[in-house]
Parts: structure tokens; C-alpha cells; sequence
């Protein structure tokens, strides 16, 4: 027998990946360049670390973390390969046109291109969310909308509000957090009740999300101090990053162990809990001058997402009606409100320390991370919602015929290259 993919869905999604990549190459080739400026070569190197760091943090860490369902396993990996790959190419572009379009070229360097691999890294956090209720062709229309939302917020907080690259960049956990949970939200309402035997994991498959929390875990220093050019400000940023991290990994494996009645570790909250440090230390990192104070963020980012990997998916999924598929919410969505809140609170101690009474930037950074929160949900329901979206809500449409059909090898994501039914049928 073929896959069980829907005809249309198997002529779609080609076309408009193939349409999506042409067009792409003629707008390279009209309006883009290479740096032909000689550099430092030390300063290139240097650049060229941290871009590896993050590629490895977006295509490894990321794919791999998103394999714990036992349906989604292997395809999530190279889902997120393919997602990530579309987001840079329209990140770089966006990068380009509203930031420095004044020679008529967007001029790509090393650093354009880190910039969008970490711009584009928003899809692969919200992809968490939705996971398993959305097929690679609505992904893949997904990705230019949140690309776009994501860099026009940056470019709205760095021309209005002043907001540095690092300071601007680390909202990306809170933006792609909030912009994940409204489109599954939007999903979850029309999901039927047998969609909830598609989250089961198994023990090889969180094997492979452990990988992607180790890889993750190993290069979260390098991902927050990316965007730092100052050195004192790089090498806090990756003390207090590893403090964080170190911590909440403590405390995430000691409350699982604490929390369950045979005194076993959940890999659920290894797999999330252990990266929240790096999340709530993100926008203060270069800011914090002891070690004592990351250590603290990470105690309590460890506790908040344990604690929410306990509780939330109850109250999301009965009362909410939100089906956080990965806990994105727990991972990087209450974490980085606990870092935005410290990051104001030691601005303003800075300010009060040094008397500089002229300086109003913890108030900017306060409306950055409400914009940021604004601008998720919005550009989420209008993902969902606007006519080049109507997929996303076909899918539902398709899922409840199959389930009234009485369909059991139906899989809420299948892989897209299967065309057997083996792939589908519940063991």
C-alpha cells in the first residue's frame, strides 16, 4: 500500500519547496554579494568558531532534541534540517533588506549568515510545540511567516528602543516559546482525543533526545556570547552560561528523582529542565561579575521547568486546551521571563551604583520583552490564520475524516519519504 499522506499534500509540498527555493536563488542572484572587505584574519577565525558552535546548536542539538516521540523519532532530525536550511536563506535576505539595503545589495558576511542561522533557530524552538500535529508542508509554509515576525521585532526594538544585537537576539526564547503555543492552540482545538496515543515515547528514541540535550548543553556558552564583541563581556558570558546550565542540571535531576515514588529520574525532565539555566541566563550572562548569582538563576530556572514539566501539561491540555507537545512552554518560555526580570533588575542596580540618573534602558528592555510577547502571539494567530496558512487548518480537517474512518495506521506526522505502511502502524 502507498503512504497515507493525502494526495494534495504529496504535490504540494514539492512544488512549494521547489517554488520557495527558485525563488530564493533569483533573489540571491539579483540583490546579494559577498564581502570582498580584508578582514583580520584572527577576527575570522574567531567569527567562523562561533558560527560552527551555533550551527551545531541549531542543526544537531535542536533536531535531536525534538526525537523523544516514538512516531517521530528519525524524522525530526531531518525535519529540522529542512527547516532550518529554508529559515537561514529568508532570514539572511530579511537581515539584508531591512537593515542595510542602502547600496542596493544585501552584502552577505560570515557574520550575516550566523545571524540568520540564529534568527532562524525561533522555528525549531516553536517546532516543539506543534510537533506531531502539523505535516512538513505546513512547517514549511510556517517558516517564512515566523522568520519574518522574528526580524521585524528585532528590527523594531533595535531603531525604536535602542536594544542591542545580544540584548535583541536573546528574546528568541521567549518569542519562539509564545509564537509555538498559539499555533498549537490554534491546532490542539481541532485535534481528536486518539491524537493523545501519538505521544508516547520509547527508550531509543530518548536516547537520540538526550543526544540533542548533550549537544545543546555543550554548546549553549558559545550560542549566548555569540553576538558579544567585548572580550570581558564574552568570557562572563560563557562562566555564567556553564554555571547556569551546571545547576539547573543538579536541581532538574534531583526534583525528578524527588518527584517520582520509586525515586527514578523522568527523562522528560532531563531532556528540557537541564537547558533551562542556559535559557534564564541568556539576556544577563555578560552582566553577572560572580559566579554565585548564575548559579542562583540556575537553581531556580532548573525548579521552575521541573516543576512545570510536572504540572503544566495537565492544565494546558484539560483546562487551557493547549497541547505543548515537547514543553516548550517549560523549556524556554518560563525561563527566559525569569531572565528578562533579572536582566532588568540589574540594570537598574547598575544605574543606581554607578548614579547615572540619564539612563532609562531598563525601561526600554521592559517594553522589549512585552513586544516580544505581543509580537509572538499576534504573528501566531495570524500564521494560523491568513490565506497562505490555509493548510494548517486542512490538516485538521484530514486528521478527523481518517479518525472517523477508523484509521489505525494513520500517524499524526509521518515520515515524509515513507511509502509503506509500516512506517504508520501502531506496535
Amino acid at each position: 500500500m502507498g503512504s497515507k499522506y493525502p494526495r494534495s499534500l504529496r504535490v504540494c509540498l514539492p512544488r512549494w519547496a521547489l517554488v520557495l527555493e527558485a525563488t530564493f536563488i533569483l533573489i540571491f542572484f539579483f540583490y546579494t554579494s559577498y564581502d570582498t572587505s580584508r578582514k583580520d584574519q584572527k577576527t575570522l577565525v574567531e567569527t567562523y568558531r562561533a558560527f560552527q558552535d551555533v550551527t551545531v546548536v541549531a542543526a544537531l542539538g535542536m533536531g535531536f532534541l525534538a526525537s523523544s516521540l516514538r512516531r517521530y523519532n528519525w524524522s525530526s532530525v531531518a525535519f529540522s534540517l529542512f527547516l532550518l536550511v529554508l529559515g537561514v536563506q529568508w532570514a539572511l535576505l530579511l537581515h539584508g533588506f531591512l537593515e542595510d539595503f542602502s547600496t542596493g545589495k544585501v552584502v552577505i558576511t560570515l557574520l550575516s549568515i550566523q545571524l540568520a542561522t540564529m534568527s532562524a533557530m525561533s522555528v525549531l524552538i516553536s517546532l516543539g510545540a506543534i510537533l506531531g500535529k502539523a505535516n512538513l508542508l505546513q512547517l514549511a509554509v510556517m517558516v517564512p511567516l515566523e522568520v519574518t515576525a522574528f526580524s521585524t521585532m528585532r528590527m523594531v526594538n533595535r531603531r525604536f528602543l535602542n536594544i542591542d544585537d545580544h540584548s535583541n537576539m536573546m528574546h528568541i526564547y521567549m518569542f519562539a516559546a509564545y509564537f509555538g503555543l498559539t499555533v498549537a492552540y490554534c491546532l490542539s482545538r481541532g485535534l481528536s482525543s486518539g491524537t493523545q496515543e501519538k505521544d508516547r515515547t520509547a527508550t531509543s528514541p530518548s536516547l537520540f533526545a538526550m543526544l540533542g540535550t548533550l549537544f545543546l548543553w555543550t554548546f549553549w556558552p558559545s550560542f549566548n556570547c555569540a553576538l558579544l564583541n567585548d572580550p570581558n563581556e564574552r568570557k562572563n558570558a560563557v562562566f555564567n552560561t556553564y554555571y547556569a546550565l551546571a545547576v539547573s542540571t543538579v536541581t532538574a535531576t534531583s526534583v525528578s528523582a524527588w518527584a517520582h515514588p520509586q525515586g527514578k529520574i523522568n527523562m522528560t525532565h532531563i531532556h528540557n529542565a537541564v537547558l533551562a539555566g542556559g535559557v534564564a541566563v541568556g539576556s544577563s550572562c555578560h552582566l553577572i561579575t560572580s559566579p554565585w548569582l548564575a548559579m542562583v538563576l540556575g537553581f531556580v530556572a532548573g525548579l521552575i521547568s521541573s516543576a512545570g514539566a510536572e504540572c503544566l501539561p495537565v492544565c494546558f491540555n484539560q483546562v487551557l486546551g493547549v497541547h505543548d507537545t515537547c514543553g516548550v512552554y517549560y523549556t524556554f518560555g518560563l525561563p527566559s521571563l525569569l531572565g528578562g526580570i533579572t536582566y532588568v533588575v540589574l540594570l537598574t542596580l547598575q544605574i543606581s551604583w554607578t548614579k547615572n540618573t540619564t539612563t532609562g534602558h531598563q525601561v526600554l528592555y521592559s517594553e522589549a520583552l512585552r513586544m516580544a510577547v505581543v509580537f509572538s502571539l499576534v504573528s501566531g494567530f495570524l500564521t494560523v490564520s491568513s490565506f497562505g496558512c490555509w493548510i494548517l487548518s486542512k490538516s485538521i480537517q484530514e486528521k478527523q475524516s481518517l479518525f472517523k474512518n477508523k484509521t489505525t495506521s494513520f500517524h499524526c506526522c509521518p515520515p515524509l519519504f515513507a511509502t509503506n505502511t509500516h512506517y504508520s502502524k501502531v506496535s
